[in-house]
Formats: C-alpha cells, structure tokens, sequence
C-alpha cells in the first residue's frame, strides 16, 4: 500500500511541474502513413545534371566576319605592287591561327577599308566571298577604280585574328579565408567571392568556356544554376537576365537555346551562393536549439537529420559531451525519447504537425520522411517513457544494493552481527 502511494504521489509530482513530455504543445501531429504525396514532397536525387554540352555552342562549320575580326589581305596593286612578299603569321601562345597577307581590321560598322578601294561590307560574310568582293571592286565592277583584272588577279583573303568578347564573370562561391591573429593563433575565418574579367573568342563565347577559365561548376555553396544578364538590356534588367539550371527532373526539358548560352559584349555571367537563410531546418526539445544547413544535392531523412544535430537516438536519451566522460548512463538507463514532431510550411502563414515514431522510423524506412527547407524538429519523450525515466532515476538498483550489504540487513537475515564478528575474530587471532 506505501509503495502504490509512493507512486502516485511520484506522477502527481512529475506531472505537477510541467513535464515536457504531457505538456508538448505539437504532439497531436499527422501519422507520416497518413500524408498525402504533395506534403511529402519530391526528392532532390530525382534532379539530374543537364548535359554539359548544352552551355558549349555548336563547332563553327564556316566562320563569318564581325566586328574586331582582323584578316590577312593580299591584293595586288591594291596594297601592295605585285610579287610584294606578304608577311607570314604562325601560330604562337596567343593563338593557333596561321596566315599570310596584311592585318586589315573590321570596323564596328562591319567594313574593312582598303587604299584606294571604298569601303567594303565584310560583315556575315565568310573569306571566299570577301575575295570575291574585293575582285570585283578593285576591278570597277562596284563603282571602284580599275586597279586588277579580276581574271589574274591575286587576291587572298585569310582570318589573322578572331574577334574577342569581353565579358565579366561573377562567382559568389564561398571561399575561405584563414584569419591569423597574434603568435599565429587562428582567431577566425572570412569569406569572400570572385570576379573576372574574360575575352572570349568567337566560338567559345560561351557558358562553358567561362566557367572553365573561373574555376568550373558552381560549388556546394552556391545555388546549383548560372545566371546571364545581357548588357544589351540594361534598362530593363527583368528582360536581359537568362537563368539555366545545372539539374533538372527527367520529364522537365530544358528551355535553353544556343543564343542563351552565347556570351556577348559587356554581358556578366553570375554564380550566386545559397541563401543560407532560406535552405536550413531547425530542431528543438531533446535535440536541442538550433538551426542546420541542408545538403544541395541530395535529401536527409528525418533519422539523417537527427544525427546531423547529435540529438540522442535509440541510447536511453543519454548525451554526452565535454563534463561528461562516461559513454553510457548509470542504472538501467532510461527510454529514448521517441516521439518526434516535424512542424512544416504548406503555404503562407499556415503549416502542420507531422507526427513520427522513431521507434517504427528506425525500422521502417517507409516511415523516414525526408527533411525539408524551413521544417522544424521537435523531439520529445511520450508520456509513458517519461514516467518511465522518472523512475529509473529516482529508484536506482545501486540504492538496493547498499541496503543488501548493510551490517542491519545482514544480522537480519544471518542472524550474525558482522562487526562483532569480526572483532571476535581479531581478538581470537591475538589470544593464539
């Protein structure tokens, strides 16, 4: 009859106070089995990379001429008198290009100008139909003067030096920088993000060839996507910015063309890093307070999650650290906290409960809902492993033990005071 009213007056105490257990304001929460597959959400190992070929263009079967081309002319009685030797250009550091003729560059306006010939539309044109152009105008077939016959004349027309683009490349990509303070003691770090300033040639002004020269694909702590803002829309920025993601689900073609991904004068290509605001979960109670970072790439389930946090799982809710130096808890231990609350957004201002049994999670794989931006992880005891713990605290089999060697306990049952004993029994020895 004591020990019943022991009991009770133990739980009218433990439930007296508060325990978090009974008192856990989120603990009516939706059975995961009972979710529906929007809620649930799609995994983030459903998105595959776009192949990389898609950021490269297409190999320049027939090159044209633009602006900033330089091409080596050779004309005879235009340029120079015939048998003129022309200078030789061979491939060096700069560029693998060889030619023979004179530099004769394409202006902005698309032209090439050459002595006593009036200007000449080179723009979209490739080399065969330049020299054809410049036949017949140094013959006075264009309204030119009469400087060749176009039937033996020598006219070459070769790509000296391809036009280059000028484009910036903006990398948020973390990258740490080691802070040293006095002695050489870290003190702390700082991050910082890059710029470059690239000239492209024509044919790899491209996505591609700017993230290879600025350090390849964004990084884990960027967002997995380039963004291109063209020059040419600089008044209206919503306009001229192109986004292409780096993974996409199967079904989802990508909606990219080969003038997307071709970088032009004055165009900046950004990698942003992740905001790492947005892309987090928290976790509270047992787990503790506090906030983690998601992966990018791929998923964490609820039990990945937990053990990201070092909350206790499946060790009689047992945590150890620096003021701790056992590995396990005295006694029989107590029960792990099982019950665990994911709180998730479905909408704006509103969210729900999603109620799951680590127990059955540890088990079921099915019951592992996977952890998403902005879920908050509330870890809690049941009521009955609260009580439970209560007493496997406050009633230790140590307790018991001392009362079985106490000299009162012993004479009781042996009927032998052990003290007088052995005091008999030191005295005997001394009398022999």
């Amino acid at each position: 009859m004591r020990l019943l009213v022991a009991i009770l007056v133990a739980c009218s105490a433990a439930f007296g106070v508060g325990c978090a257990a009974v008192t856990n304001p989120v603990a009516d929460g939706i059975p995961v089995r009972r979710l529906p597959a929007e809620v649930l959400g799609r995994p983030r190992s459903d998105l595959k990379p776009i192949p990389l070929t898609v950021l490269r263009q297409r190999e320049i079967e027939t090159y044209t001429f633009d602006k900033g081309d330089v091409l080596a002319v050779v004309a005879d009685n235009v340029i120079a008198p015939p048998g003129t030797p022309a200078p030789v250009k061979l491939p060096d550091a700069t560029s693998d290009t060889a030619a023979t003729g004179f530099p004769v560059p394409v202006a902005d306006n698309g032209t090439i100008t050459l002595p006593q010939l009036p200007p000449i539309k080179v723009k979209g044109k490739t080399a065969a139909e330049v020299e054809q152009l410049i036949k017949d105008t140094a013959s006075g077939k264009n309204g030119g003067p009469e400087l060749v016959n176009p039937k033996n004349a020598r006219v070459t027309v070769q790509l000296l030096k391809k036009r280059e683009y000028t484009v910036t490349v903006v990398r948020e990509d973390l990258q740490p920088t080691t802070t040293v303070g006095v002695g050489g003691t870290v003190i702390g770090t700082t991050r910082r993000g890059n710029g470059f300033t690239l000239k492209l040639p024509a044919g790899q002004n491209d996505v591609l060839h700017a993230l290879n020269q600025t350090g390849g694909l964004p990084g884990l702590e960027a967002k997995d996507e380039v963004i291109i803002e063209r020059a040419a829309s600089a008044t209206d920025p919503a306009r001229g910015r192109i986004k292409i993601p780096l993974r996409v689900y199967p079904e989802n073609p990508l909606a990219v063309c080969e003038d997307d991904i071709t970088l032009r004068d004055g165009d900046v290509l950004k990698i942003e890093t992740r905001d790492t605001s947005q892309d987090v979960f928290y976790v509270a109670g047992v787990a503790g307070s506090r906030p983690f970072q998601l992966p990018r790439d791929y998923d964490l389930d609820v039990i990945q999650a937990l053990n990201t946090a070092g909350a206790p799982l499946a060790n009689g809710g047992f945590t150890q650290n620096a003021f701790v130096p056992q590995a396990v808890n005295s006694g029989l231990g107590a029960p792990s906290p099982a019950l665990l609350t994911v709180l998730r957004q479905v909408g704006y201002g509103r969210q729900i409960p999603i109620r799951v049994d680590l127990n059955l999670a540890l088990r079921d794989p099915r019951e592992r809902i996977r952890v998403q931006a902005g879920d908050i992880l509330v870890l809690q005891e049941r009521p009955g492993d609260s009580v439970a713990r209560y007493f496997t605290q406050t009633f230790r089999f140590n307790t018991a033990a001392n009362v079985v060697r106490s000299p009162d306990f012993t004479e009781t049952i042996t009927g032998i005071n052990p003290v007088s004993y052995t005091h008999l029994a030191g005295d005997s020895q001394m009398t022999l």
